[in-house]
């Protein structure tokens, strides 16, 4: 059976976007387990008390809850992109076994992380979502390969719109930016095009 993840920031006593990880979980859920049950995720995680760190929470399921960790945000620095291609690559769930992202990751070469194209259309990094600035507003791939929860908010908020955009494209853009459920748009994880490589 699929183990699956859900990554899930905790920060100043706060669970942050828990109603769109609720929504995630519990689609996932129904479309591959053909649950029909809800699952609240706030009842199971408990906030660490008096924390002033970052704090990412994992859920790990598969029909139900089976284990939920706690560790301290460590956020990586990324600057750099190496653009690697895969057909047939598969990740619209958030399955704990990444291998085949993995295997992809080990073709970065000397840059900070991956960018990947399925069927000639950027997709994903290896962790985030991304989005392109075109000068006056965000674009982020309408097929990713994971459509994360941060990423719906932010759509859902109009501060980011779904376009195609194909690899002949990244040169119309003046820069990038990643985002997950630990990175906000603020947070300033911008790529700049030259460094996409």
């Amino acid at each position: 059976m699929y183990l699956l993840i859900e990554t899930i920031k905790i920060k100043d006593n706060e669970i942050y976007n828990i109603d769109y990880h609720n929504l995630r979980i519990n689609n996932t859920r129904r479309d591959l387990f053909n649950c029909k049950d809800f699952i609240d995720l706030s009842k199971f995680i408990k906030i660490p008390g008096n924390s002033i760190d970052t704090i990412k929470c994992r859920v790990i399921y598969n029909k139900e809850i089976l284990n939920i960790e706690y560790a301290k945000y460590q956020k990586r620095i990324i600057k750099s992109l190496k653009i690697v291609k895969s057909d047939d690559i598969d990740y619209q769930y958030k399955y704990k076994d990444r291998s085949k992202i993995e295997k992809l990751l080990k073709l970065k070469n000397n840059c900070d992380d991956i960018l990947i194209v399925k069927n000639n259309r950027i997709t994903d990094t290896s962790f985030t979502n991304i989005a392109f600035y075109n000068g006056t507003k965000w674009l982020t791939p309408t097929h990713p390969l994971l459509k994360g929860t941060k990423r719906q908010k932010l759509i859902d908020e109009n501060k980011i719109i779904e376009a195609d955009i194909f690899i002949n494209d990244l040169q119309k853009f003046q820069k990038a930016i990643l985002f997950n459920s630990m990175l906000d748009l603020e947070e300033e994880m911008y790529i700049e095009i030259d460094n996409i490589k």
